[in-house]
């Protein structure tokens, strides 16, 4: 049986990624002290794969104003996300840095590894400042992921990291009413 990753604390990994036009080095100590989405996704130049990344840069903004940082993840070199950004114009929108996994290092130490094919699963992970996992979600190679709903989350976890004794119930958005876990609610809801 697979153990959860919630609440762990992502493991050391250093890679090289590509950003802003340049190749830079990313690391676990660069998600510390602040939140940060890891999107793992099979490989570049595939057809599911530009769809999210390309709907995830049209939230990044929102996202940074949030104080988060997001970093895409594939098993491809940071030479081929290079060519990719330069090649396609969905890619060209990302602003944020895409990280090369060509060892699978960073991929295992997520659990979203295939091993006999050398490809990441489509993981989306959202990690506090503590660099803790609070969300984990993978998806099978054919399920596309919504950054609308990754959006929702962020902001849901960043209210239950500051708001104690309350958490969010479905389809929670920030300003609607949340809920405080006690006896009294028990069979109410």
């Amino acid at each position: 049986m697979t153990q959860s990753l919630i609440n762990t604390k992502i493991l050391p990994f250093n890679a090289t990624a590509y950003h802003n036009g340049e190749f830079v080095p990313v690391s676990d100590k660069d998600l510390a002290g602040k939140w940060a989405v890891v999107m793992f996704y099979p490989a570049d130049f595939t057809f599911v794969c530009p769809t999210e990344l390309g709907d995830l840069a049209d939230y990044y903004d929102r996202l940074q104003a949030l104080g988060v940082e997001v970093y895409s993840v594939s098993t491809d070199t940071h030479f081929t996300h290079k060519a990719w950004h330069d090649a396609s114009e969905t890619i060209k929108k990302i602003k944020f840095p895409m990280v090369g996994d060509p060892t699978g290092r960073i991929s295992r130490n997520f659990g979203v590894m295939i091993e006999e094919e050398g490809l990441a699963l489509r993981g989306t992970f959202v990690i506090n400042p503590e660099g803790e996992i609070k969300v984990a979600e993978v998806h099978d190679l054919g399920i596309g992921r919504s950054a609308a709903e990754l959006f929702r989350k962020v902001q849901a976890a960043q209210y239950v990291a500051n708001h104690d004794g309350e958490v969010c119930p479905a389809k929670w958005q920030p300003g609607e009413e949340t809920l405080s876990p006690s006896l009294d609610l028990v069979g109410k809801i």
